[in-house]
């Protein structure tokens, strides 16, 4: 079944009186900074072989220390999956200030236009906040319905958070929000009963602040079609080559992940800590 679509204006940027009133009014800047050199020297080396790219059950080794072989990149995998890689770094920011972002920034599309300037339209909650929720659990369980542009074309989808043990992930090595916490979704097409992928977002206590390390499977296996039996089956190998984007998105979706979290981290200390209270 899909996820109905919501009624809701959509336009880029922040129209006249869109933030008034509005406490974090100031923290609006459409101003992105260039792009980051290891972002830009995973596009200029282009896809990766595929013995590089690592499996999603393998997802659950970024708890591991040190770093993996690929931490920027992109390709395709033997199964047809597209992965890709980013990393960024985020000064002064905790893993506990990431988990506050994703549970508050969709309760209003001018909170989810801070995020990107330049790419974000409209975000909003399929159902109402958890009361009294705090951290992780405020956005596991919920399904974000999301307007926004990766490169010049316009996409909308749904991301279903899930707890990162659904992914394999040992949230007793997450129990302290101040060292790590893992940020898991799976990535739908808004108003069709078709799941593309799967993202994941570790972050990671560093000296000076953390480092956000981002995962993105796209397709092959992980392009499902929401469909009971034997139809489904057969349907959702049509879905693994509709939802699987082309190298030249992938590359646009590398862009736009590092944009959007090295802007997140420009502004994210200082939003938290004058609204982290507010609901």
């Amino acid at each position: 079944m899909s996820h109905p679509i919501p009624s809701r204006p959509l336009h880029l940027g922040m129209q006249e009186g869109e933030l008034s009133n509005k406490p974090y009014a100031a923290f609006w800047n459409p101003r992105v900074a260039p792009l980051v050199e290891h972002a830009r020297e995973a596009l200029l080396c282009g896809p990766l072989a595929a013995p590089l790219l690592p499996d999603l059950k393998g997802a659950p080794r970024l708890l591991d220390a040190g770093d993996h072989e690929v931490e920027n990149g992109l390709g395709v995998r033997d199964d047809g999956a597209l992965f890709l890689a980013v990393r960024t770094a985020m000064p002064d920011v905790s893993p506990a200030m990431v988990d506050w972002w994703f549970g508050w920034h969709g309760k209003e599309p001018q909170r989810y236009k801070l995020w990107h300037p330049r790419a974000h339209v409209h975000a909003c909650w399929g159902d109402a906040d958890p009361p009294g929720a705090e951290g992780r659990a405020r956005y596991v369980g919920r399904v974000s319905f999301v307007d926004e542009y990766i490169g010049s074309r316009l996409q909308q989808v749904t991301i279903r958070f899930v707890r990162p043990a659904e992914l394999g992930f040992d949230e007793a090595a997450l129990a302290d929000p101040a060292q790590a916490t893992v940020v898991c979704a799976r990535i739908g097409l808004l108003g069709l009963p078709v799941e593309a992928g799967w993202l994941v977002h570790h972050v990671r206590r560093v000296p000076g602040g953390a480092e956000m390390r981002s995962r993105f499977w796209l397709g092959g296996p992980h392009g499902v079609v929401r469909a009971p039996g034997f139809v489904g089956a057969v349907v959702s190998r049509i879905a693994r080559r509709v939802a699987a984007p082309s190298l030249e998105e992938a590359r646009a979706l590398l862009v736009h992940c590092s944009q959007e979290m090295s802007h997140l981290a420009s502004f994210l200390p200082k939003l938290h800590a004058e609204l982290h209270e507010m609901p």
